[in-house]
């Protein structure tokens, strides 16, 4: 299956420490990683580590911190899209405090604040997924998507969405998303779906069903980036899976590994042919 992920690409800076450092202390870090992030991106490789054919359109540059980034994701089964390659500024940057014994973190991030690339081309994929950090181009990908399903992850509100969700088919919501009246339905999103961490993933649909999922309890090693790759999985499993309850689940399954294993990749390979039907 073909996956089309539109949204941003950061460089990630991950300090792992003993405890996250207070206002004016420094500290230590046990474990440094350096990897490319960002909502849509992890999602990308969390499609590839499942068997699908990644395709990531985002803006990176040229850079030296931007080849780190490219290199990461070429290493893990992503094909990267820039859609500006002469772009010579940094990309966006993020860095990461993870506490080594609960896997809690704090993040400090430069997202793609005025990005104004767009997309002409034509959706190839069985499903496409945005994250909205690029307004121009979510718009131009989930308009040319026609019969393709589109995923959003809607971390925050977003002056695009006002655009963007009638759109949509599937939106998955943080547990901290908040919009504006009218709900989302209204808006004409089919399928609802909205996280909470380790509780119960709850959805909705236009046609009146709802439900909850339990999220399986486990060890939690690393939280960073654990719910990109839930959205990641979800787009698989919205191609792979008859229900919503069944994507969900499957959702939950695999963001519940990523968060088993410290580090920003090393979950990848204990996900790699987690197919179901």
């Amino acid at each position: 299956m073909r996956v089309l992920l539109a949204g941003l690409c950061t460089v990630d800076l991950v300090q792992r420490v003993e405890e996250l450092p207070a206002p004016g202390e420094k500290v230590q870090s046990l474990q440094v990683d350096v990897a490319a992030g960002g909502p849509a991106t992890n999602a990308a490789v969390t499609a590839a580590a499942l068997g699908a054919e990644a395709t990531l359109l985002t803006v990176l540059g040229a850079h030296p911190l931007a080849a780190l980034a490219r290199a990461d994701l070429e290493a893990h089964g992503v094909r990267v899209v820039d859609l500006d390659p002469g772009r010579a500024g940094p990309p966006a940057v993020s860095a990461a405090a993870v506490r080594d014994r609960d896997g809690e973190r704090t993040v400090v991030s430069r997202n793609a604040a005025g990005s104004e690339a767009t997309w002409d081309g034509t959706v190839d994929a069985d499903v496409v997924l945005v994250d909205g950090h690029h307004p121009g181009l979510a718009l131009s990908v989930a308009r040319a998507a026609g019969d393709v399903p589109v995923v959003l992850d809607a971390g925050s509100w977003k002056p695009v969405l006002d655009e963007l969700l009638p759109l949509v088919d599937v939106a998955a919501c943080s547990a901290h998303f908040s919009a504006p009246e009218p709900g989302l339905h209204q808006r004409g999103v089919p399928t609802v779906i909205t996280t909470a961490g380790p509780g119960p993933v709850r959805w909705s649909t236009a046609d009146g069903g709802s439900g909850e999922v339990p999220v399986p309890a486990v060890e939690a090693r690393d939280t960073l980036g654990a719910g990109d790759v839930w959205h990641g999985a979800l787009a698989v499993a919205v191609v792979r899976e008859p229900t919503v309850t069944d994507r969900i689940r499957f959702a939950n399954e695999v963001a519940a590994e990523r968060v088993r294993h410290v580090g920003p990749r090393s979950w990848t390979t204990a996900i790699a042919g987690r197919n179901r039907t």
